[in-house]
């Protein structure tokens, strides 16, 4: 996977300035006061940033932004960067912030002065998280990214916080990876050695075959599949670090590898970046891989179907009728509403199995979404308003959008078919909506639930505050904070 830059937390130790190579990071709030890291960096460049303040830079810029004084007299670094922030902004602002600098780190490194930061870590995190790039499918020479060294008040106070930060960074870019890769390179297969391999981090990984899917009834699963020559799986990844007997956290992620529609074809027109119809199992995992690595005292277990939805001789037709692991029976009208076939066995194997005490699904569900929320905001559909205020509240402190969208019968009808138990797609209208009542069939009596439809926010064709364009991450952090509020809390 993608290595995230190398970040260290020291104390402050101004003498190691004037010799450092790479860039030297400045912190200056509104009022142009420099701290003792300023007053020094000032010193050395013969009053550069005092000239600065003095001249009205920083009434052009807002909290977060970054000018760069290039090869400055001095100093050995090739800039100094001044990063406009208060010394007590929030955690979002000081991440914002960091991720700003994180598009400028290059192979020399980066020290930056945060003494005077109330959010040193989160501002690290911010580096980190935004110095990414997938590089895995380039030839040549690959970019290096230097070290990242904190200088703060206290590094022994601070250190504890910075490795919680390090795990969500290495799960966010383990998400990014699996989301941006080719589909010819993260077949079925490949994805769930993937995630076999996270066994040496205190996973315990299970993966289910087609014939044990086939004698657990899950003909849903199935029928996305068989027309495919990649086998169908489910992987099942358990974390048991809270307390023996409690009720685990069932997190259940789309993985469809890609999809052509099936015999409901796609337009060929952007079906390329169907790569990306896993990213609710790359979410899943990503947050898996987050809480082994920071060891949560948290009792969680995620699961994916892994499958790759293609035409053939072997494809489920529209209006084929399928029975699911439930026992329901669902008549296919568009193939290419798949993801909820997927994840409609996979739920009801995650409740038999684990009785958990809540269940929350993701998927890259509906297009739908997109038209109603565009690139900003995930939909959020609960069947429990505690549960759903808990997350809301979770995805607003990490600062990934997400909106609660309305559920009811009337959508519900929607769904109904003369010849099976239900359809797997309504009318056109209230797609998105429509999509979450058929999950909901498959949510036993009294199971908390959440389905997560990220189509708009899994991977996206600019830039966000974390990350370049592409794959996201989303949803890492606000799972993992989820899991830290129900679970981890005092």
């Amino acid at each position: 996977m993608t290595t995230p830059a190398k970040t260290t937390i020291i104390d402050t130790d101004l003498d190691r300035i004037a010799e450092a190579p790479g860039r030297i990071v400045v912190l200056i709030a509104k009022d142009g006061k420099l701290n003792a890291g300023a007053k020094r960096v000032n010193k050395l460049t013969r009053g550069a940033l005092a000239r600065m303040v003095d001249g009205g830079a920083l009434d052009e810029m807002k909290s977060g932004d970054v000018k760069s004084l290039a090869w400055p007299a001095g100093l050995k670094a090739e800039a100094v960067d001044v990063l406009c922030i208060a010394s007590r902004a929030s955690a979002i602002e000081a991440r914002k912030a960091g991720a700003a600098l994180g598009k400028l780190l290059g192979k020399k490194g980066m020290i930056v002065l945060a003494a005077s930061q109330a959010s040193p870590v989160e501002l690290m995190q911010g580096i980190a998280l935004r110095a990414y790039e997938f590089t895995a499918r380039k030839t040549g020479d690959q970019k290096t990214l230097g070290d990242v060294t904190m200088m703060v008040k206290d590094a022994s106070d601070v250190e504890p916080l910075a490795d919680a930060a390090r795990a969500i960074v290495e799960g966010t870019f383990f998400t990014r990876d699996l989301v941006n890769e080719p589909a010819n390179h993260l077949t079925t297969t490949e994805f769930a050695n993937r995630i076999k391999d996270m066994e040496g981090l205190g996973l315990k990984v299970t993966i289910l075959e087609e014939d044990k899917l086939e004698a657990l009834g899950m003909g849903c699963l199935l029928s996305v599949g068989q027309g495919s020559a990649s086998p169908t799986k489910v992987a099942v990844m358990e974390w048991m670090g809270g307390k023996d007997g409690d009720a685990p956290l069932a997190l259940v992620g789309k993985g469809v590898v890609f999809d052509t529609g099936g015999i409901s074809l796609k337009p060929a027109s952007g079906m390329e970046d169907m790569t990306m119809d896993m990213g609710g199992a790359g979410v899943v995992a990503g947050v898996m891989r987050t809480l082994a690595l920071r060891r949560a005292k948290a009792n969680v277990v995620g699961l994916v179907g892994l499958v790759e939805n293609m035409p053939s001789d072997r494809a489920t037709r529209p209006g084929d009728v399928v029975t699911s692991m439930k026992g329901d029976t669902v008549e296919v009208i568009n193939t290419d509403a798949e993801g909820r076939l997927v994840l409609a066995d996979v739920m009801w194997y995650a409740q038999e199995t684990y009785k958990p005490c809540a269940m929350i699904d993701l998927a890259t569900l509906t297009g739908a979404i997109i038209v109603g929320l565009g690139h900003e905001n995930a939909g959020v559909f609960s069947n429990d308003d505690d549960l759903c205020g808990a997350f809301l509240k979770a995805a607003e402190a990490e600062g990934e959008g997400a909106w609660r969208m309305p559920m009811g019968q009337a959508y519900d009808d929607e769904l109904k078919s003369q010849i099976a138990d239900m359809k797997n797609v309504g009318g056109r209208p209230a797609g998105s909506i429509t999509a979450a009542q058929f999950l909901k069939r498959f949510v036993q009596e009294g199971i908390p639930w959440i389905h997560l439809d990220i189509a708009g926010v899994a991977s996206v064709k600019s830039d966000t505050a974390y990350a370049p364009k592409g794959a996201t991450g989303w949803g890492v952090m606000a799972l993992n904070r989820l899991v830290a509020d129900m679970a981890e809390g005092d």
